[in-house]
């Protein structure tokens, strides 16, 4: 396997978080992880696309945005240590993955979010001279980064953020992280009614959208609203 196509997290895994999640070899019960034991990435790359994050995300979109990468860290390496990708990739994706849902990026194309976003991290990464495959594995990630489902394969960083993002938005899967976790996480970054936030971000995307990904997941708003794991830090 080449070494780009690991360092930037295509590896192909099944598309079935629950499968995944089954076949672990190791099912011990997670640890808890603070967000200084998960230091981020300090690239020139990463202080670009942070400070891009910070300036054109809501608050509330970027604390998300960081929940996930520091979620998607601490369930890949206590849960799939065998997974291998950079910190700067998933990092990158994780302060992009929902920039398609601003109301400028979202009113600015007929694309339904994920895609949209997908292309704005590409042009984005590949006008800041990110390596080809690293740009070109973050926009994969964020297309498909909803794409939930039982059949086909998608790549190691896909994964990593489907089980964060599910997690952070709807509480599944929350038996891969620790309390204690997700407490220092939230304090962190807090949720500040994140949960009642992205419930009206998907709605508006679907009735402005019909067409849009997002009407694939079926009551998907009910969801993101009945996130009691979620609810203590809200």
């Amino acid at each position: 396997m080449s070494d780009v196509v690991q360092e930037h997290g295509w590896t192909s895994v099944p598309r079935s978080l629950e499968k995944l999640v089954a076949d672990r070899k190791d099912k011990s019960a997670p640890k808890p992880v603070k967000v200084e034991d998960m230091p981020l990435p300090d690239t020139p790359l990463v202080q670009q696309v942070l400070q891009y994050a910070k300036e054109n995300l809501p608050r509330e979109t970027f604390n998300h945005s960081m929940r996930v990468y520091y979620y998607g860290q601490a369930i890949a390496t206590q849960h799939f240590p065998s997974w291998h990708y950079s910190a700067e990739t998933y990092l990158l994706t994780s302060l992009l993955h929902d920039i398609g849902t601003t109301p400028s990026n979202r009113g600015s194309t007929h694309l339904s979010f994920e895609f949209q976003g997908g292309i704005i991290a590409l042009s984005l990464l590949k006008d800041s001279k990110a390596e080809i495959a690293q740009a070109e594995s973050v926009c994969e990630t964020i297309i498909r980064h909803q794409d939930l489902g039982d059949t086909g394969n998608i790549t190691t960083l896909t994964a990593v953020i489907q089980f964060a993002t599910v997690l952070d938005n709807t509480g599944m899967h929350a038996e891969l992280v620790h309390e204690e976790t997700i407490k220092n996480v939230a304090n962190a970054y807090p949720r500040e009614n994140w949960t009642s936030c992205f419930a009206v971000t998907v709605r508006k995307e679907v009735e402005v959208k019909p067409w849009a990904n997002t009407s694939r997941i079926d009551g998907f708003a009910e969801m993101i609203e009945g996130n009691d794991v979620m609810k203590p830090y809200e």
